[in-house]
């Protein structure tokens, strides 16, 4: 049996595309800094994980419109990727199969749920369709990446990050990279492609 390679997915690998949504994206209500620079790569990953017939899996912000992360409740951010709203739809360049599993997040009031592995029934998906190691890719780097990729390193996953594939919202200067070496520190893996 073949080495995986961090380049080329194989069998009990899945591709987890991290809220590519339009309010992530520049003009949206919460625009991350060139945030549309990682639909590009994700589309490359998405055509080589759709060439193997492995798992493909696209989470979301899909909130409430009165959800706690918002300044009028508190929150540090604008309303954004309200449940139904175009801002919270997948940004429309983004290649996502038919057969993507799409996960909702941070669905409810008065609970945040930056990681998708909160609330949610991912890890229990994961461990079905014997998944052990995910590429990962998205926005953003700083919160949704780097807390759903911290999760699933607790959770036993191996994770790849892919670089090229996500950026931060840095809202202190150098959050996105304090982020990425967090994830490593923690175990995951990168790759620039």
């Amino acid at each position: 049996m073949m080495a995986k390679t961090l380049l080329e997915p194989a069998v009990g690998d899945a591709l987890l595309i991290v809220d590519v949504q339009n309010d992530f994206l520049p003009g949206g209500a919460l625009a991350v800094p060139e945030g549309d620079a990682v639909i590009a790569p994700l589309n490359q990953w998405i055509a080589r994980f759709e060439a193997h017939a492995l798992p493909i899996i696209a989470t979301r912000d899909w909130h409430p419109p009165d959800h706690c992360s918002f300044a009028f409740r508190g929150g540090p951010w604008p309303p954004h990727c309200i449940a139904g709203t175009a801002g919270a739809a997948f940004a429309p360049t983004l290649a996502l199969p038919k057969s993507a599993w799409i996960v909702s997040k941070a669905t409810t009031p008065d609970q945040e749920a930056y990681s998708a592995f909160a609330g949610t029934e991912l890890d229990a998906w994961l461990k079905a369709a014997k998944v052990s190691r995910l590429f990962v890719g998205g926005l953003a780097t700083d919160y949704c990446v780097k807390n759903t990729v911290l999760d699933a390193l607790s959770l036993g996953y191996e994770v790849v990050l892919l670089l090229a594939a996500m950026r931060a919202v840095d809202r202190t200067c150098g959050d996105g990279e304090r982020a990425l070496q967090a994830m490593r520190q923690a175990g995951a893996a990168a790759v620039r492609g």
